[in-house]
């Protein structure tokens, strides 16, 4: 008797309910589309914040839900170095973070591009560029073998572990890829969404890498979903949405691998999660609006005015950020002008510039 799904004699042939689906498909299509259409809505500026915020977030809980926390700094400096975003100071970012970018941009920016084994070692190898998982030497920039041992994920402490899951033998690995890039790259009759889902689960149960799959599945559906908007812009993010619900993604995971080929309850959770991650990315786009009304509203009430010899606040509301300015305006060797203001009222103001600018 066959323990896991790729043992099974029709491994990968892979059978949903669509019926089932329909209804929930057509709804999480058109909460897609009116999300997209929302932000596409928005001024270049605000977009563009709104992916930097979206794909930070998407590469931190990708790496927190396997337990790395990376450094949030870092990692929206890499971002934004990479997409030409200014953001001010850049923090440095070490080549582990910015490994993961590259796998988190090349996966999302170039989505119309085939998935490779190649452009797949190039990402594993982004995401080890020590050549090493913690303490432990892998092997990088090619698929895994079996010299320890067969590939399982296992959990408890060493002399308990619990086996969740044994991938398929190293040896099967060069067939088993070449199916599932031929049908990722190929098959055009499954809708996208839905394609994404599949990939997810077929990506991580094949298991290539030593390490890093789960990463990288989550990568290849984020890349299925943008063919699936026809757009590289990210709005949402999927794997902040598991992160909070990884217990369930685990344990739903472990029961379909080691069930049979029909796949309905998967894809159901799939679609839900995806759904949830839609409304997720509400909370970022009412913040950019909170924050751009502030702005239009700041600029317009002081646009008249002139303090500190600069004509018109509206013109250091438009350095945006720049805490400098703020800094000379507020010193106490700063010459004022003439025409005094309410201190209350100034206080106010400067107090909630500095909530916004910091």
């Amino acid at each position: 008797m066959s323990e896991y799904i790729h043992q099974l004699p029709k491994w990968p042939k892979f059978q949903w309910d669509r019926n089932a689906l329909a209804e929930q498909l057509a709804a999480v299509r058109h909460h897609q589309g009116r999300l997209i259409g929302r932000m596409e809505g928005l001024g270049f500026p605000l977009r563009r914040e709104a992916m930097l915020r979206t794909l930070t977030q998407d590469v931190l809980k990708s790496s927190e839900i396997e337990g790395e926390i990376l450094d949030q700094d870092q990692v929206r400096s890499s971002i934004a170095r990479r997409l030409g975003i200014d953001i001010g100071g850049l923090t440095p970012a070490d080549r582990r973070v910015d490994g993961v970018v590259e796998m988190t941009l090349d996966a999302t920016q170039k989505y119309k591009e085939p998935l490779t084994d190649e452009r797949l070692f190039g990402w594993h190898a982004a995401m080890f560029p020590t050549g090493r998982s913690g303490m432990t030497r892998i092997t990088v920039g090619a698929w895994r073998d079996d010299k320890s041992g067969p590939m399982q994920v296992v959990s408890g402490p060493m002399g308990r572990e619990r086996v969740h899951f044994e991938a398929p033998a190293a040896s099967q690995l060069d067939n088993e890829m070449k199916a599932f890039l031929d049908w990722f790259n190929g098959e055009a009759s499954v809708d996208p969404v839905l394609k994404a889902g599949i990939a997810h689960l077929w990506f991580v149960t094949i298991h290539p890498f030593d390490d890093g799959n789960g990463r990288i599945a989550r990568a290849i559906a984020d890349m299925a979903l943008a063919r699936s908007e026809n757009t590289s812009q990210r709005f949402y993010s999927m794997s902040a949405q598991i992160r909070q619900e990884r217990n369930a993604y685990y344990e739903l995971l472990e029961a379909t691998q080691r069930g049979d080929l029909e796949i309905t309850p998967w894809l159901e959770w799939f679609l839900g999660c995806l759904d949830r991650a839609f409304d997720g990315s509400e909370s970022i786009f009412a913040n950019i609006l909170k924050k751009a009304r502030f702005w239009e509203r700041a600029a317009t009430r002081h646009a008249q005015s002139s303090v500190g010899g600069i004509r018109g606040r509206a013109n250091l509301l438009q350095m945006g950020q720049d805490r400098e300015v703020l800094a000379r305006y507020r010193s106490p060797g700063h010459q004022r002008s003439g025409r005094t203001r309410h201190p209350e009222k100034r206080y106010r103001w400067w107090t909630q510039y500095k909530l916004f600018a910091g």
